[in-house]
């Protein structure tokens, strides 16, 4: 689809939008530089990004006390989940009004997703797991789930698959158990979690103990609706299936990181619901590699530059003919795959 051509006006407008914008930020920061200056801010201290707001960040210190913080103009792209450096402003009581972020710590890694121009758009930092969300209804993917897990892989973050609405899966479990059995095969650590029962989430809590966690997922597979019954103080919104389709609709806007005092030492990161997980980042050798079946067999193809299509002597191709590699992953590859090309 082409773009659409802006008229001189909305080319105008959109650069005077960015301008003012750009002028605020100067002038926050002129004044950020002023109170640095003059002592208006306290000493430096450590806290770690809640959420993010443009310029402006939600910073828990290590207080536990949650600081509306402006950002300095030469610190760009923080994500929730980076550690940060923040000095605050107080009031004649000493309560603590305002913060400013001065520095970033380094980074553990950091969860990158494409947007739809490709650009590559940080969505978090420092996590020990990715937990990629599925349920019943709306009915998985295989392909979407191959994808999370191939973009894990290409992180380096652990991943790990939460089957949720477990309540609504038939006694034998239906195609949907032969594919947790596919996944827990391979080595991928699978919770089973309902809202419905009252200890629906306790191997969802064993699993988040400890560490720092993501939620990624299409919409309307229940993370919000996890995270809910996770923390019954917070307020989510949580949308319904639209009874049509039965898929999701948006309700998260801002990856936000939540504290769990059910959990030993917990978080959890809710990322914004997406349907589509794009790998244009990606290319066709990192894709392969996230498939770690595939990697016995990788080096091992009669030639060098084997595709793994229909070349003579493919050492996945064979590994697929004798069941070593299940030939719906080996399917969902080639999906992957050849979207990359059409890209």
């Amino acid at each position: 689809m082409s773009k659409r051509k802006l008229s001189r006006q909305q080319r105008w407008r959109i650069e005077k939008i960015q301008a003012e914008r750009a002028k605020r930020a100067e002038q926050r920061d002129e004044q950020d530089r002023s109170k640095l200056a003059a002592g208006e801010y306290g000493p430096e201290r450590t806290g770690r990004v809640i959420a993010h707001f443009g310029r402006t960040l939600d910073v828990q210190g290590a207080g536990e006390e949650i600081v509306r913080c402006h950002l300095r103009a030469n610190l760009e792209g923080l994500v929730t989940g980076d550690r940060v450096i923040w000095r605050a402003a107080q009031d004649i009581e000493g309560n603590i009004v305002e913060g400013v972020v001065v520095a970033r710590s380094d980074r553990q890694n950091v969860l990158e997703r494409p947007d739809p121009r490709g650009q590559l758009k940080p969505v978090a930092a420092n996590i020990d797991q990715i937990l990629i969300v599925f349920a019943v209804e709306p009915a998985p993917h295989p392909n979407l789930i191959d994808r999370y897990l191939v973009a894990a892989e290409a992180t380096g973050i652990a991943p790990a698959l939460v089957l949720n609405k477990i309540d609504l899966l038939p006694e034998d479990g239906g195609e949907l158990g032969e594919l947790l059995a596919r996944y827990e095969a391979l080595g991928y650590p699978v919770v089973t979690t309902t809202t419905a029962r009252a200890e629906g989430l306790d191997a969802l809590l064993e699993c988040l103990a400890g560490r720092t966690s993501v939620f990624v997922g299409q919409s309307g597979v229940g993370k919000s609706s996890l995270i809910d019954r996770l923390l019954p103080d917070e307020s989510l919104r949580i949308g319904a299936l639209s009874k049509d389709s039965r898929k999701g609709t948006h309700t998260t806007t801002t990856a936000r990181l939540y504290r769990l005092p059910a959990a030993d030492d917990a978080e959890l990161i809710d990322s914004p619901g997406i349907r589509e997980f794009g790998l244009i980042h990606l290319d066709e050798q990192q894709v392969t590699e996230g498939f770690i079946e595939f990697r016995d067999y990788l080096g091992h193809c009669r030639f060098r530059d084997c595709r793994h299509r229909q070349e003579p002597g493919c050492a996945l191709l064979e590994a697929v003919e004798r069941g070593d590699i299940h030939p719906e992953r080996f399917a969902s590859y080639r999906h992957i795959v050849d979207s990359l090309n059409e890209t």
